[in-house]
């Protein structure tokens, strides 16, 4: 089974490509816990309420330093609310657990006008998985994404790729990029909690095949 890192940041090609399902299936199959450390559009629910309610009953969540309000980018979301995102202030939760740290949005998205969520990332030397999923430039995306890891020394543990299987998309991103798919997570209308368990073992089982 492959060995992933105890701390892990999932971040993804763009927004809402799914991060925060991912984010929940890998916590169910390591039994992990989740941090989300920015979190914008809170006034529709956090995606630590996702976590939450979708995975197993005692899970550790650990509060978010910064939740706003609006559904916007995190740098504009704070100056909506006349505040500023510090980054050296967002400090690692201490836990013997594997801990799942979500990131907003992709890896450019900024947190201040000077910076971005790569910062965080390189900050606190965190290995990274990159979430894919298939649309009309998603090779660029998630090739670029990888190349920007990889140029600030951030080590990536691998890929998982979100929806339906697209086979060539996917065989030259592996080969160019080098990396592991870590799993595939299935297309669904609606993620329901047996979904995350359902996935979860799946995931394992593909981790197991490393």
């Amino acid at each position: 089974m492959i060995a992933l890192p105890k701390r892990i940041f999932v971040t993804g090609i763009d927004t809402n490509i799914g991060k925060t399902v991912i984010s929940a299936i890998l916590c169910e199959a390591l039994k992990a816990d989740y941090w989300k450390p920015v979190q914008s559009g809170s006034v529709e629910g956090t995606d630590s309420d996702f976590v939450r309610r979708h995975c197993f009953e005692n899970i550790v969540i650990h509060p978010s330093a910064y939740c706003f309000k609006e559904p916007v980018s995190p740098h504009l979301a704070a100056k909506k609310e006349n505040t500023r995102i510090e980054p050296d202030k967002i400090k690692i939760p201490q836990t013997k657990n594997t801990l799942v740290i979500e990131g907003a949005g992709g890896i450019m998205v900024p947190l201040n006008d000077e910076s971005v969520i790569l910062d965080l990332i390189v900050d606190w030397e965190t290995p990274a998985i990159v979430v894919s999923k298939n649309y009309l430039g998603s090779i660029n995306h998630t090739i670029l994404t990888c190349e920007m890891l990889n140029a600030a020394g951030v080590e990536i543990s691998g890929i998982i790729f979100n929806g339906e299987p697209t086979p060539s998309s996917e065989e030259y991103i592996l080969n160019y990029t080098n990396l592991p798919m870590l799993g595939r997570i299935e297309q669904t209308e609606k993620v329901e909690r047996k979904f995350i368990q359902t996935q979860a073992e799946k995931l394992r089982k593909q981790l197991e095949m490393f």
